[in-house]
């Protein structure tokens, strides 16, 4: 036999004894279920009626908080976004509920300059 057989061999035998051998030596090791109780972001947008059609159609995905911790954008930019939402994400917004969604973020979010 050639000594690079040898090695050839004597190296997976070696690998496979040392992970056998961690197997065998963790025994009593026991999972067990849990239960964790993660906090519901159950805030809505502010505003009554106005934030109907945000409150309808974004909190699927996002949270009151998250978003309104977004910086202050124009109409452009706030447009470009549910666009976006919309196109690229393929979120289920009715082209109807748009208008609502970016008249609520720039009155909420906006910069005061379009």
């Amino acid at each position: 036999m050639s000594k690079s057989f040898i090695i050839t061999m004597a190296v997976p035998a070696a690998i496979l004894g040392m992970v056998s051998s961690t197997d065998a030596a963790a025994p009593g090791i026991a999972f067990k279920s849990v239960t964790v109780d993660l906090p519901f972001g159950d805030a809505t947008f502010p505003g009554g009626a106005s934030a109907d059609a945000i409150n309808n159609n974004c909190l699927a995905c996002h949270s009151a908080d998250m978003v309104l911790r977004q910086p202050p954008m124009s109409r452009t930019a706030w447009a470009a976004v549910v666009d976006k939402m919309r196109s690229a994400y393929k979120a289920p917004v009715a082209g109807a509920d748009v208008a609502s969604i970016v008249d609520y973020l720039v009155h909420t979010k906006g910069t005061g300059h379009d």
